[in-house]
């Protein structure tokens, strides 16, 4: 288990028997925790999910900190709480639009400035001439998403010339699944490629896509001269101690410490455990603004701590707080877009089966949702950061009662209930 996780399991038990005093009692904290017991329980017989973690901080202190049912329906191997999830989308706020705030600060990108000004070989695209502002709240008419992996099949199934070959070799060296080999240059040669060609809408509307987001990599590597996983590192994970936050975990954890994701019928035709689930991403071997990043409760937890705390921790100026306050905040409220810059926002008018998070969580609130069931949601007002973590795609995506049960908005809500009620005494 990691040094972190380890100090802060015993934090816990120390926050329960102290720091709980000022907030409520033991057993209203107890309640609580049942609360979310029951609620969870219910959810794995259900089939939303073999199993989660879930974490939530008040004032940067630990308020819930459970594992719960195992890795796969099986029950063969536990959940902890130090295991290893697959964030799926939750990669957009915590890769690219962190690395994205940074160059902002440094003054190396503006917002308004289109995304050909910053990646190469776009010309003169329809999708080029988007903002970053504008493709960073997907309000730039850009086409949702891209099915890479069969826009370079044949129509007798068979791969293109230099996409994917059945063997290893110096142009194909890249594994993606057993008998699946990976051109060196397929984000040149082909992601790329189709990203220009991509129809964009003359009169754009919201409609969320993850397009831009695959470029992110290149921009990072252009105006800093490192590559996006170093430069995360360098710039937060480190020193925020986000030990397990990382693309390709396979390449640095044991697989018993990493949840498998899904059985992949389709595409890679075999199960998923320890490399991305995202097709896009493996097909950019694992690392990708879009999806790609891993990592537990946490450690996911600390850098959205970090976000509520003005981007200041341990002696460490990590953003000006007008920076977050930028990308937190919804841009085009007045298009019907509750979006903020890569933040997910909650919606304008509250929709109990539309929603993913609280109906309390305040309008200053920001966070992201990843498909393979994942949420991280953080309030300023409440000095709240909740994090679910879960594999709701095992054995397959066909899973979708997480959603039917509105799963983590009822967990979420009971938080804001007790800490109201703590509050008002």
């Amino acid at each position: 288990m990691a040094y972190r996780t380890i100090i802060f399991g015993l934090f816990l038990i120390f926050f329960q028997n102290v720091y709980s005093q000022k907030i409520g009692s033991p057993a209203i904290l107890e309640k609580l925790q049942k609360d979310i017991d029951s609620i969870v329980n219910s959810a794995i017989s259900k089939e939303a999910f073999p199993g989660a973690v879930i974490y939530a901080s008040y004032q940067g202190k630990p308020l819930v900190y459970q594992s719960y049912g195992f890795h796969t329906y099986d029950s063969l191997d536990h959940v902890y709480v130090s295991d290893i999830y697959d964030l799926a989308s939750l990669t957009k706020v915590m890769a690219s639009t962190m690395a994205l705030m940074k160059l902002y600060d440094e003054g190396k990108i503006h917002l308004d400035d289109q995304i050909n000004d910053y990646v190469s070989g776009l010309g003169w695209s329809k999708f080029g001439k988007v903002t970053l502002r504008e493709a960073l709240a997907h309000q730039g008419g850009i086409k949702s998403w891209i099915r890479y992996y069969t826009e370079i099949q044949k129509k007798n199934g068979q791969y293109k010339h230099n996409t994917i070959a059945a063997e290893y070799s110096e142009d194909f060296p890249i594994k993606i699944s057993e008998g699946k080999y990976l051109h060196k240059d397929f984000y040149e040669k082909k992601i790329k490629k189709m990203i220009k060609k991509t129809s964009v809408e003359e009169n754009p509307q919201y409609v969320y896509s993850g397009l831009l987001f695959y470029l992110v990599p290149e921009i990072v590597q252009s105006l800093s001269g490192q590559s996006l996983d170093q430069y995360l590192r360098s710039s937060f994970y480190d020193s925020l101690y986000m030990e397990t936050v990382c693309f390709n975990p396979a390449n640095h954890f044991p697989l018993h410490r990493i949840v498998p994701t899904e059985i992949d019928t389709f595409f890679r035709n075999e199960p998923i455990h320890g490399t991305v689930h995202d097709e896009g991403a493996i097909l950019m071997n694992g690392i990708s603004g879009n999806a790609g990043l891993f990592g537990n409760a946490i450690d996911v937890a600390a850098l959205w701590e970090m976000l509520l705390s003005d981007g200041f921790v341990d002696g460490k100026q990590y953003f000006k707080p007008s920076t977050i306050n930028l990308f937190t905040a919804t841009q085009y409220g007045n298009l019907d877009n509750r979006r903020g810059l890569g933040f997910d926002k909650p919606l304008l008018e509250y929709d109990e089966a539309k929603s993913s998070v609280a109906k309390s969580a305040g309008v200053r609130s920001f966070g992201h949702t990843g498909y393979t069931g994942t949420l991280v949601w953080a309030d300023p007002d409440y000095e709240l950061v909740f994090v679910f973590l879960s594999n709701r795609v095992y054995p397959d995506r066909t899973h979708t009662n997480i959603y039917k049960y509105n799963v983590r908005p009822t967990i979420h809500q009971l938080i804001y209930d007790y800490l109201d009620l703590q509050l008002e005494k």
